[in-house]
């Protein structure tokens, strides 16, 4: 439904418009990202690690409101959700692999509690997909059968995992295709 909020494309591009050194942001990030993600650390703690560990020429707000900047709408995906949500009388849960800060700020900023009616963040939860304990979490939450809930993602890996766990799944290509992929599990588009 939205870009992601702090993979590797948008830390490429706040590398390059920070002036940071690739190598080294890198590897601090790949030790301390899964304990931001998880909710173990604020992302104060996340940025001091990764990026103002030295003096910077530019602000940790600055940089705070840089990674917020990377979140974008995807086309057509929330206001169709929207639409099957209404129109199917469904539940909508958000599964997602995020920061506590970050995942509240895509929450307001594109008022996602307006379609999503329970959201799963890693960043809330202390655990991260493709843990098979969040996607039974969502399950026991909802209080349905695995095979009664629909999950859409747009990584094959995150796919499989829901598979795994009982999940029917959709792999996210275009709205289009999850649009008909959603008419096959019987719901009206």
């Amino acid at each position: 439904m939205l870009t992601n909020g702090w993979d590797h494309a948008e830390r490429g591009v706040a590398v390059q418009h920070f002036k940071l050194d690739l190598v080294e942001f890198s590897k601090r990030h790949e030790m301390v990202f899964s304990g931001y993600e998880e909710g173990k650390m604020t992302m104060d703690d996340y940025l001091h690690f990764t990026v103002f560990h030295i003096p910077r020429p530019f602000s940790k707000a600055d940089f705070k409101s840089f990674m917020k900047e990377q979140s974008k709408k995807l086309p057509d995906m929330l206001e169709a959700l929207g639409r099957v949500k209404k129109k199917n009388n469904v539940r909508v849960f958000c599964l997602s692999n995020e920061g506590r800060e970050l995942g509240d700020y895509r929450i307001r900023k594109f008022k996602l509690r307006t379609i999503m009616d329970t959201f799963i963040v890693s960043g809330f939860v202390g655990m991260r997909k493709p843990s098979l304990e969040l996607y039974n979490l969502a399950i026991n939450l909802a209080q349905v059968k695995p095979d009664e809930a629909l999950y859409i993602d747009d990584r094959e890996v995150l796919i499989e995992a829901g598979q795994l766990a009982g999940l029917a799944t959709i792999c996210h290509k275009s709205p289009e295709e999850t649009l008909k992929e959603m008419e096959k599990y019987g719901l009206h588009v």
